[in-house]
């Protein structure tokens, strides 16, 4: 589903735990890590696209969660044409984002990574909020900043904000919307250090990465494949 300027309406989640660490997911069968999120279907509303996302990728309900903040407005970029499927070009042009902040008030063996018969991640870890740009893909830089700049003030027990941000956001000090607009989600292609994994024996039946254990070598999160795909 695009809009008419042709961006794909999209929700994307910042899911923290206790420690103010945020989850990462590895996309099934690849060594690529991101953020859960998904396109809104036809008729939903933003935070339903967020929730139904949220069970779908991890597993987790709106009991297991409590919402934070989420960015104010559309966030957009635009994909360069080299990573757009042929037969997309010339329709689809990027996404229209709205990002939500959730912080975990389960556990992490709430987590299920096989929570439907179609799993996005076979592997999990928490991680750091900040990280700095120059890993995250450039076409991608801005709308990061925007939103981990924007919700960063809504991070409970006053994690310092824009510790390692770069660019020309810094100043920017958005409140949170009071009306629900349509909205869609941010992912953000990111490379994470290197290192290894271990096995864990939660009934995910996946593995956990541990927050400070390396990436295989080749790890990280990917451009948006061709197109306007649902996540």
């Amino acid at each position: 589903m695009l809009d008419r300027d042709g961006f794909r309406p999209n929700v994307g989640i910042i899911l923290l735990n206790q420690r103010n660490q945020v989850f990462w997911g590895k996309r099934i069968r690849t060594h690529s890590w991101q953020f859960p999120q998904g396109g809104i279907d036809r008729g939903e509303k933003p935070e339903q696209a967020m929730f139904r996302e949220l069970h779908e990728e991890v597993g987790l309900h709106p009991h297991h969660v409590r919402v934070i903040a989420r960015t104010r407005d559309w966030l957009r970029y635009e994909v360069p044409d080299r990573f757009i499927r042929r037969d997309a070009r010339g329709h689809y042009r990027g996404q229209k984002q709205i990002w939500y902040l959730l912080q975990l008030v389960g556990n992490d063996w709430d987590l299920n990574l096989r929570a439907t018969d179609h799993p996005e991640f076979d592997a999990w870890r928490w991680n750091e909020y900040w990280v700095p740009l120059d890993v995250v893909v450039e076409f991608k830089r801005g709308v990061y900043e925007m939103a981990l700049t924007e919700l960063s003030r809504f991070v409970p027990r006053g994690e310092p904000r824009n510790r390692y941000l770069r660019g020309g956001y810094r100043n920017i000090r958005p409140s949170m919307p009071e009306p629900e607009a349509e909205g869609t989600a941010a992912t953000v292609a990111l490379e994470l250090p290197r290192a290894g994994m271990r096995r864990t024996g939660a009934r995910t039946s996946s593995m956990l990465v541990g927050a400070n254990a390396p990436l295989p070598p080749g790890a990280s999160f990917d451009p948006d494949p061709a197109g306007p795909s649902r996540s």
